[in-house]
């Protein structure tokens, strides 16, 4: 074996070496990039969790608010009574039957159906804020599971490197040998 076979032989080990590193680098990067994308989808999913958390405090209080609304309007429909019956006993009517028994009953039925309203608009607000927290939720989850699938994809990739490292080394041997056994003749 000459010196021409022992340089080619070298060059060809070192190709195949390079080759072979630069596949292990290519794993490295493959399972590094993945569990990545994975923890930045964590992150993203406890972003989400946190908004989720947000929109449900938003429910309670708008129900809250509502009910605050509710009573403050209820206390005012009490005081406009009174006044309209302070008023009719200032003119010296009997406010125990007729007339002004009957706006009283008025204004305390229409009061009653104006704090309905503001009792349903506030269970209306709120429930939006469930459905917001809900979504955002899902979203948290789906994005959990794509962290997963791409922490997958890196492993599939590594694998798939590991892989191409095995069949240039087999292929690199292969040729090693093919040249030995050629240059032997």
């Amino acid at each position: 074996m000459g010196a021409f076979t022992a340089i080619a032989l070298a060059l060809t080990a070192a190709s195949i070496a390079t080759s072979v590193k630069g596949q292990r680098d290519q794993k490295k990067a493959a399972e590094k990039t993945g569990e990545l994308q994975k923890k930045a989808a964590d992150s993203q999913a406890q972003v989400l969790d946190y908004n989720a958390n947000v929109a449900d405090l938003q429910a309670k209080d708008a129900i809250e608010r509502g009910a605050e609304a509710e009573q403050r309007f209820r206390s005012q429909i009490r005081g406009t009574i009174g006044e309209q019956r302070a008023g009719f006993a200032a003119g010296n009517i009997d406010v125990s039957f007729g007339t002004p028994t009957d706006v009283a009953y008025d204004a305390a039925f229409l009061g009653e159906l104006d704090a309905l309203t503001i009792r349903t608009n506030a269970a209306r607000e709120a429930w939006g804020y469930q459905v917001q927290a809900t979504d955002i939720r899902k979203r948290a989850e789906i994005t959990r599971k794509e962290g997963v699938m791409m922490q997958e994809a890196g492993k599939v990739n590594a694998s798939a490197a590991n892989w191409a490292m095995a069949g240039t080394i087999l292929g690199g041997a292969s040729s090693l040998m093919q040249m030995r056994y050629a240059m032997k003749k």
